[in-house]
């Protein structure tokens, strides 16, 4: 059902998988788009389809690696007379080498793109959106946030934790302004994720089909979710049912499950 009130979404890392996905969604429902992410090719044609769809889109590619890049996100849609209603941070990518085999800047850059501009987009946007009245903040978590980290992506477990408990946090500090704040936390989704950090071939063998979920349904999961002021949400009873065991099993045998999917994975 569209709104009867044209709002405009801010996304990051629109390009393509949850990011597009979550882009039709909104533009289904009836939102204006404000779509950024580094590659501005994939942007303009993704914004060529959802103007098809009745909505206006507008295109600020920024790579969020850069720490100046959530400040110039919030003074050029002010610039350009755009309010930012709702803000969906998306943007990420993970590194599968190891800890220590990975150069300490793209260390770095992941955590600024994943953990650091989150929280600065939202404390940008959301001061806005509570003296409105209305928002809403859509975190773009994982189920590994709820799972122990595992070897060899070492810190991309630990900075979805970061983004769920954030959330929660941010969820109980706006309740009653109007301003939802939900995490989103899908688990294997059929994306160009795993292509870009070159694991496509590990992660097909080692998990069924029946595993994975389509970016489309995990977008709806999450706008569904954000609109029902829900502080988290897990697309999928199998990835509930595995984020309940890692929460209640002792760490020693959480552990070592979370060490068998990463040898499955061929990261250590």
């Amino acid at each position: 059902m569209r709104s009867t009130v044209r709002r405009t979404v801010l996304i990051t890392g629109a390009s393509a998988g949850i990011g597009a996905a979550l882009a039709r969604v909104f533009a289904d429902r009836g939102w204006n788009l404000i779509l950024t992410a580094r590659r501005e090719a994939p942007l303009r044609a993704l914004a060529a389809e959802l103007a098809g769809r009745g909505v206006d889109v507008s295109v600020i590619p920024e790579d969020l690696a850069d720490p100046a890049a959530p400040r110039r996100l919030f003074e050029t849609t002010a610039a350009r007379g755009l309010t930012v209603d709702g803000l969906v941070n998306n943007a990420g990518f993970s590194l599968t080498a190891g800890f220590l085999d990975t150069d300490p800047e793209a260390h770095a850059a992941m955590i600024r793109v994943m953990l650091t501009a989150p929280v600065e987009l939202a404390r940008l946007f959301a001061p806005g959106m509570v003296e409105r009245g209305y928002g809403r903040i859509l975190n773009v978590a994982s189920l590994a946030g709820r799972m122990p980290a595992t070897g060899g992506d070492t810190l991309y477990g630990p900075i979805k934790s970061f983004l769920i408990k954030a959330s929660q946090g941010l969820h109980l500090e706006l309740r009653g302004t109007g301003v939802h704040v939900t995490a989103l936390c899908p688990g294997y989704t059929l994306t160009e994720f795993h292509d870009a950090n070159g694991t496509r071939a590990e992660v097909s063998a080692a998990y069924p089909g029946w595993m994975w979920q389509g970016a489309d349904h995990v977008a709806r999961v999450g706008y569904d979710a954000v609109e029902a002021n829900r502080p988290a949400v897990t697309p999928g009873v199998m990835n509930n049912l595995l984020g309940g065991l890692a929460k209640h099993l002792p760490d020693r045998l959480a552990l070592a499950m979370v060490g068998g999917h990463a040898k499955r994975l061929k990261r250590i």
